[in-house]
Order: C-alpha cells, then structure tokens, then sequence
C-alpha cells in the first residue's frame, strides 16, 4: 500500500490558493505565482536550449558554444526555485517515525517547531549565500562564453532560501492558526490511499 500527502489546495481555475487569510494569504500567492513562472519559464528554456544545440550539432557539425553555460544558469534556477515550490505543497522528504507516533497536539507542536527551524536554516542559508555572491562579485570573473559576471548566476540562490523560509515560517503561522495539522499553508498532514491494481 503506497500512501502520500493529500494534496495542496487549488482554486476555480486550478491555480493555488493559498491556506492563509487576508494579507498573508496575498503574499503566499504571488510568492507561488513568482515560482511558476520561474520553474515553468525555466524547464522551457532549458528543453529549447538543448534541443536547439543538438540540432545545431547535426545540421552543422558545431553546438552553440553558449548552450552549457545557459543550461548551468537555468539549473540554479530550477533548483532553487524548486526547493519553495517542494515546501509550499508538502512535497519534502519526511523522516517521519517518531512524528508519526505522537498524538494529533505533539505532531502540531513538531510541526511547529520543524517549521520554524527550517525557516531559521533558511535565512541563514540565504545570509551565506549572499556573503557568497558578494564574494564573487569582489574576484570579478565572468563566464567564458557569455561573458556575463558569474555572480549574476548564482543570485537565484539566496532568493530560492528566502523564498523556502518565508513558506516554512507561514507553514508555522498556518499551524499556530489552525486546529488540524498543516505539512505546508495549503497541505493538510495525512496520507492518502493511492493503491491501484495493475
């Protein structure tokens, strides 16, 4: 028997609707509104960059000499991007044991509480990811090939670990706010039955 996360809570038009009221619910919105455009634009990019290259391999013997540098931005990109988009529908690893066997007000006090951490971790993250980038903005490098500041390509880290914590901090707020037990704002914490039989 396979179980899951139920899933995160969607409008009319399939969108998400985010869990929270008033204006933290704005923000919750337009935070996963930014990480669809981010996480969607960027796979298209990446799939045409790479497509085009090989095509360009074959029909003129000789790939775009631009083409790994665009697909190393574009996978900083999605990784970061990806990391908010995981925490906003529930969708990180969970060892989940020892949570598993508290009762519903210990497994909502540890829901809390791992949020709260996760959101402290990652704005410590973004701070040293930033410190990072100011690094390689003193030493000046650029990419060979597009001749961009390597800086540049890194920026999407520190925004991908703010983005991770302001989710994780809402998660906590949707917690203390609530009376079930919240994996994400829009992700209630449970299992549901997906057997099939094949």
């Amino acid at each position: 028997m396979s179980e899951r996360p139920q899933e995160a809570v969607e409008d009319d038009t399939g969108a998400y609707a985010s869990g929270l009221p008033g204006f933290l619910g704005t923000i919750d919105e337009w935070i996963a509104r930014i990480e669809a455009v981010m996480l969607a634009g960027g796979v298209i990019l990446m799939a045409v960059n790479t497509c085009v290259n090989v095509i360009a391999r074959f029909v003129f013997g000789e790939g775009l000499f631009f083409s790994g540098e665009i697909n190393r931005i574009l996978i900083i990109l999605i990784t970061f991007a990806g990391i908010g988009y995981a925490a906003r529908h529930g969708r990180h690893i969970r060892m989940s044991a020892v949570y598993d066997a508290f009762p519903a007000k210990g497994r909502k006090a540890l829901m809390i509480f791992i949020a709260l951490f996760t959101s402290v971790v990652m704005f410590f993250l973004c701070y040293h990811s930033y410190g990072y980038i100011e690094t390689l903005y003193g030493r000046g490098r650029i990419l060979p090939a597009l001749g961009l500041p390597i800086w540049w390509i890194y920026v999407w880290v520190p925004v991908g670990f703010a983005i991770t914590g302001i989710q994780y901090f809402l998660t906590a707020i949707k917690n203390l706010t609530s009376k079930d037990v919240y994996l994400s704002t829009g992700v209630v914490d449970g299992y549901a039955d997906t057997e099939t039989e094949v």
